[in-house]
């Protein structure tokens, strides 16, 4: 069962840090995969995570395995990624090298290409898609702050891993239809080009009907390059971005 074995975090950057540090809060053990710079941050003073919602934890260095060698994956019951797409297929390889073959694998990286890529680099092992839908802010100091909310969607599994793995004050539910919830995420990230070309706080940006005209219009150029796609892969998953995503 993964609550009686660590965590690992590969990649123990924001998204990391705050997921394991949640975890840790409510009594698991986790193992950090970090960078120097976050490890000596974490050590000089706790790990504090906050939220706009008024989040305000800060765990001890001691309730915490850090360390930027891979060994600490050894026991590991499930390991989540967190790394950067370009760096998947090498930290597949540290974990293939460091973790238990029946660690179970959670992608917890933006984007739809990265399970794939575990996959094909971990076969035989039990390795599953997720979704983030909120933002973490490193704030320095070893403080990580959430700054939107929601969710962590993870694929379902006979196991119950997102059960297993939702703690208080960070939810993971199962879906079965992971593939539609991710394309989803993409299809709402297009609006971060245009809020950066309207140099404007998100809320002001949205706040205006030309920008959301603009965003709209994104919107239906990607359901259409989808729908081409979903026709020659033969995939279903537009189902979900109608029931979730589509603007009414």
């Amino acid at each position: 069962m993964i609550p009686e074995r660590p965590i690992g975090i590969a990649g123990a950057g924001s998204i990391g840090c705050f997921v394991g540090g949640m975890a840790a809060a409510a009594g698991r053990r986790v193992a950090l995969l970090a960078r120097p710079r976050v490890i000596q941050e974490i050590e000089a003073g706790g790990l504090r995570l906050t939220s706009f919602e008024g989040l305000d934890s800060k765990i001890a260095s001691s309730q915490l395995t850090m360390s930027d060698d891979p060994s600490i994956f050894g026991d590991a019951g499930v390991v989540l990624v967190t790394v950067k797409s370009a760096d998947t297929a090498g930290m597949a390889d540290i974990i293939a090298r460091h973790a238990p073959v029946d660690a179970v694998i959670v992608s917890l990286q933006n984007g739809i290409g990265n399970v794939g890529v575990l996959r094909e680099r971990l076969p035989g092992r039990h390795v599953l898609a997720g979704m983030v839908p909120f933002n973490v802010i490193s704030a320095g100091e070893g403080r990580f702050h959430r700054s939107t909310s929601g969710d962590i969607v993870v694929e379902q599994d006979d196991a119950g891993t997102a059960a297993q793995l939702s703690v208080p004050g960070l939810n993971m539910r199962p879906s079965q239809n992971i593939a539609g919830v991710q394309w989803g995420k993409l299809l709402l990230n297009l609006n971060n080009a245009l809020n950066a070309l309207a140099d404007l706080p998100l809320r002001r940006q949205l706040a205006q009907r030309p920008w959301r005209q603009l965003f709209a219009d994104q919107m239906a150029e990607g359901l259409a390059a989808i729908r081409f796609h979903c026709v020659q892969q033969k995939l279903a998953i537009l189902p979900v971005f109608k029931r979730h995503y589509v603007p009414q």
